[in-house]
């Protein structure tokens, strides 16, 4: 990873070798790189942590002086870092600081239009949404009657483009039902028209692609009885459809308590419900990062730190610093920082789960991988052609796609179908 360097703008404050940040700095005096401001970070959660609130105000001093939402990349990461790291300190201790800083951080709504523009500025959406539908596309070939069970984040953002894809199949194209759980976390982007408004464009898309279509808002859905009520009467499976479980960016949101001893997973209850439903896909698209039971602050932060610098460099590589695209982008990975470094317990709902750790649980609940196509692939990489060269793709176990920004993990696309089993158990 490359950074760009930060003159220190006091350097005279670090000479003193009795400083507590000595041992923060060493190495870094003359100039910040990125490391350094990652270092500096842990410094203060570590004082956070550690109840010296003399020592994480002496940081977050520096940091205020470092960091900037106008700045390189690694300022503008950090200065969300920082604004999170106050917000927690001062819930812990409301006089620890005067800097700005807090949770009041401003939940901005979207237009449809901007929704768009906000899936299209980098693929982080988007290559999902072409591997996934890809899959899809071919699990349904033959098939006149299609049900897909949709849970995400983006409010159906996915389905355009396979719906003009199946509009254009020789054979004609099948019926498409399309559910959505009345129950979506509260994280961006979020959306300034309700679901069923969604539906109503959805199906007016439908209609011009002559695409015999449905749409339903499960009401019964909520978060409190979500997965008590996961079963197929009151999703409305119908025997003669076939069935599509797609979950984008989601599964996240599902606590995983499996520090809890005797606790089972409420990821690991959600496949279990959705293999009863007897899919015959199911897609799975998420963020290569693991927050998910991180027990330490530091620990989250070096995670989150050296994963969350990929979107703010990719929007450096062509978005001015005073886009207003660019900082609202960046404003909606803050919430996700504020949540992950300010939170804790049942509050912190921002819990990813790596690639290979959710695929390990995926056969562990009774799926098997699905390998991506040529076809597929083909169709990913198109995509990426459209988007700067930092971007790319590989293959990894378990049949997995992986978007990656110069080498880097970013987000993983994966399907799956159900173990088939005999009278003596899976085969």
């Amino acid at each position: 990873m490359n950074f760009t360097t930060i003159p220190l703008q006091n350097p005279s404050f670090f000479n003193n070798s009795q400083s507590s940040l000595a041992g923060a700095l060493q190495g870094c005096i003359g100039s910040l790189d990125g490391a350094c401001l990652e270092k500096l970070l842990l410094h203060c959660a570590s004082a956070l942590e550690n109840n010296d609130v003399t020592l994480a105000q002496q940081v977050m001093w520096v940091l205020n002086n470092l960091a900037s939402s106008n700045g390189d990349p690694n300022q503008r990461l950090t200065s969300w870092f920082l604004r999170a790291l106050i917000s927690r300190a001062s819930r812990v201790c409301p006089n620890a600081t005067n800097l700005h800083g807090g949770s009041n951080l401003e939940r901005r709504l979207m237009s449809v239009t901007e929704l768009a523009g906000y899936v299209d500025l980098i693929p982080w959406h988007r290559f999902g949404f072409c591997a996934s539908n890809s899959v899809i596309y071919k699990a349904i070939e033959g098939q006149t009657k299609v049900h897909i069970l949709d849970f995400s984040i983006t409010h159906c953002m996915q389905w355009p483009t396979l719906i003009d894809a199946i509009a254009k199949r020789p054979e004609g194209p099948p019926s498409l039902r399309i559910s959505v759980p009345s129950w979506r976390p509260q994280v961006p982007p979020l959306l300034n028209v309700s679901s069923e408004e969604v539906g109503q464009r959805l199906a007016n898309f439908a209609k011009f692609r002559d695409v015999p279509f449905e749409f339903h808002v499960i009401e019964d859905l909520n978060y409190d009885m979500f997965l008590s009520q996961l079963n197929p009467s009151t999703l409305q499976i119908r025997d003669d459809e076939a069935l599509v479980v797609n979950c984008q960016n989601w599964l996240r949101y599902l606590h995983d308590d499996e520090q809890i001893k005797g606790a089972i997973s409420s990821r690991d209850i959600f496949l279990d419900r959705v293999k009863d439903l007897n899919p015959c896909i199911v897609t799975i698209v998420d963020e290569d990062c693991d927050l998910g039971n991180s027990t330490t602050l530091t620990s989250r932060i070096a995670a989150c730190f050296n994963y969350l610098w990929i979107p703010f460099d990719a929007l450096e590589t062509f978005l001015p610093k005073d886009s207003k695209q660019r900082l609202d982008y960046e404003g909606d990975i803050g919430h996700k920082i504020e949540n992950i470094i300010g939170f804790e317990g049942n509050q912190r709902i921002e819990r990813l789960e790596s690639c290979n750790k959710f695929s390990q649980r995926m056969e562990n609940s009774g799926y098997m991988s699905v390998p991506f196509s040529e076809e597929t692939i083909k169709e990913v990489k198109s995509l990426l052609d459209e988007h700067a060269s930092g971007w790319g793709m590989k293959k990894e176990e378990h049949d997995m796609l992986v978007l990656t920004w110069k080498g880097h993990n970013s987000v993983y696309a994966t399907s799956w179908v159900i173990v088939p089993t005999t009278p003596y158990g899976p085969e």
